[in-house]
């Protein structure tokens, strides 16, 4: 069976609205989905930092994976993010994917133990191959050390492209470190890498990444796909200069609910400003003061 093709362009980890039990908001979720891709995103990145995906538990990521592909989202254009801290967790979740046909898998590291080696997350990895053993799994690794604290060094990543150089093919590099993600590209021609924040797009583009992953793509998502379609042309300073002010303005406020925040304003639907515990939606203050920062920068949210 072949395999699906590589992810490229403007992937977007997409929210997850809650109902007033905090259960998972399955209509709110596949619509959002739905307008995403309509915006010109290529992917979704599901079930990831954004989507507030270690607050859900594993029969939640199931089903609403499977409601999406049953509303009509093609699997192709979903990377689930699939790594939890148990490993039968991960190889139940990553199985799910590929036998749902999804493009690919993100595959945060198990991140409670503290201070592992490279030949434990190595093992780790390998293990979650070896038990899904489905030659149709692509996985892109999800360095993300500020959440995680553990992450996936330059070696690390070179052992797995040798032992599993059909199935370890990309990474999703939310490190914010420019020089981190700029080595991998460098070291490892042909992996496909996307930085973790539009703000480092057009860098990226230029040193051979294969887009972005990113999560004001929720709410901006045209205007980055816009600087990707045309980044070799001369608008693209000044356009990479317009998305990257306006992810400033989002990144003064906690992230997460600030983009609810900002759904649930311009589209005049309170209920997306929920999220589950330990996070806290915005203040009352906190909210005007968003919303009035996008409105000096004229935002405004696509219908």
């Amino acid at each position: 069976m072949n395999k699906p093709q590589s992810f490229s362009g403007v992937l977007s980890p997409v929210l997850t609205p809650f109902n007033e039990d905090l259960s998972p908001d399955t209509e709110r979720f596949v619509a959002h989905c739905r307008w995403l891709l309509e915006q010109g995103a290529t992917g979704l990145a599901v079930f990831g930092t954004t989507s507030e995906a270690n607050s859900l538990s594993v029969e939640e990521r199931l089903e609403l994976l499977d409601a999406l592909i049953a509303a009509g989202i093609a699997p192709a254009q979903l990377m689930p993010g699939t790594g939890c801290c148990a490993l039968t967790d991960t190889v139940r979740l990553t199985r799910h994917a590929v036998g749902k046909g999804c493009g690919g898998v993100l595959l945060l590291p198990p991140f409670y133990y503290k201070g592992v080696t490279d030949d434990g997350l190595y093992a780790n990895v390998a293990e979650v191959i070896e038990r899904v053993g489905d030659d149709r799994l692509r996985i892109y690794l999800y360095h993300f050390p500020a959440m995680a604290v553990i992450g996936y060094s330059l070696d690390l990543i070179e052992r797995l492209i040798k032992g599993y150089p059909s199935v370890v093919v990309g990474l999703k590099d939310s490190s914010g470190d420019w020089s981190n993600t700029e080595a991998i590209l460098k070291r490892f021609p042909g992996f496909d890498v996307f930085p973790g924040s539009e703000v480092f797009l057009l860098q990226g583009l230029h040193a051979g990444a294969a887009g972005c992953i990113t999560a004001t793509a929720n709410v901006n998502v045209s205007m980055v796909r816009n600087l990707y379609d045309r980044w070799q042309t001369p608008a693209a300073d000044a356009l990479q200069n317009e998305i990257t002010a306006l992810r400033s303005t989002i990144h003064a406020y906690p992230m997460i609910p600030a983009l609810k925040q900002i759904i649930a304003h311009y589209r005049n639907d309170a209920a997306w400003r929920a999220v589950r515990p330990p996070l806290v939606h915005l203040s009352a203050a906190q909210a005007r003061s968003l919303i009035a920062d996008l409105e000096q920068k004229k935002f405004a949210l696509a219908a």
